[in-house]
């Protein structure tokens, strides 16, 4: 399922908010980060402007998600949402990239680091981003917007190392913490992405929904009373919370009108234990080759019938 209604105005108005801070705090963390000369403000800073544009990407993407299905999208705009999360892993990435690389370069050329300064941005930042993540869990679990929420969550735990970073240099005088721990946020958020990267790219390209299994769906559909044999199974998501079935089902050589009580058992298990809405069933009653589509009988051409069933 995608966002509809009154939870797609919440999305967009918590998106909209989160936008309009975190523009606000790049600017602050980027100006605190060159007074201060801290590496892992300026890391900060970068990291939040990434932010911003997955902000923006998944306030699109809502708003594509909303659009009907047409002729020519006949499954609609789902997979908007997974496209803006997976730009939005690959700019983390690059971006990670960057930070350790100014890290290491850092460690070459120390520089006198401020951390009152890096201390007060910090605590800045961690209620703020603590506040968005929050306020993104709440309203949606939908991949794309679950990937602003990695963001944030990773910003939020960053500069709450940046806080303690500045203690620890406030401490003992050791500028080398800086871009430690600049190499520990970069860390983070390559993790973070990777994760979403691989979620998406299996969505893309209609791989097993992340938590079913096939062997699984197909024992439990084979059990159901009625059906022969269960062959030509597939599972794919249409977007991170909306998954398809399409499959080939073996039955007696019945009427149709009486093929859907059976029709009727296998979208009801489908619904309630695999939570799959969208399906499309092709019931059979004769051994068929499985790789030209069980259009073909094994059995020659036979007097046989086959018949569908379709749930959207």
């Amino acid at each position: 399922m995608h966002v509809h209604g009154a939870n797609t105005a919440a999305v967009q108005r918590v998106l909209r908010l989160s936008l309009i801070a975190t523009i606000a705090y790049v600017v602050l963390t980027l100006l605190a980060g060159l007074r201060a000369h801290s590496l892992a403000l300026v890391s900060e800073a970068g990291h939040n402007a990434s932010d911003a544009l997955a902000i923006v990407l998944s306030f699109v993407a809502v708003w594509f998600q909303t659009r009907p299905a047409t002729d020519k999208k006949t499954f609609g705009y789902q997979r908007a949402g997974v496209l803006a999360a997976f730009l939005n892993a690959l700019t983390l990435i690059l971006i990670s990239g960057w930070i350790a690389l100014e890290a290491v370069h850092r460690f070459a050329q120390p520089a006198n680091v401020q951390p009152r300064i890096m201390m007060f941005v910090a605590a800045a930042g961690v209620l703020m981003n603590g506040l968005i993540a929050a306020m993104l869990w709440r309203v949606s679990h939908d991949v794309n917007i679950r990937s602003v929420f990695i963001h944030m969550l990773g910003d939020t735990l960053s500069t709450a190392a940046v806080i303690v970073g500045g203690l620890a240099i406030l401490l003992t005088g050791a500028t080398w913490i800086d871009p430690a721990l600049s190499l520990a946020i970069a860390a983070l958020i390559l993790a973070s992405s990777i994760s979403i990267v691989r979620e998406t790219l299996n969505i893309l390209l209609e791989g097993m929904p992340r938590g079913l299994s096939l062997v699984e769906i197909r024992t439990t559909l084979a059990a159901i009373e009625g059906v022969e044999d269960v062959h030509d199974l597939h599972v794919w998501s249409l977007g991170s919370n909306s998954h398809a079935l399409s499959t080939h089902v073996t039955i007696a050589d019945i009427p149709p009108s009486e093929s859907n009580l059976i029709l009727d058992r296998i979208n009801g298990v489908l619904r309630e234990r695999f939570r799959i809405y969208h399906t499309t069933l092709q019931f059979e009653h004769v051994v068929c080759e499985t790789a030209h589509g069980c259009l073909v009988s094994v059995e020659d051409t036979g007097d046989h019938h086959h018949h569908r069933g379709h749930v959207h």
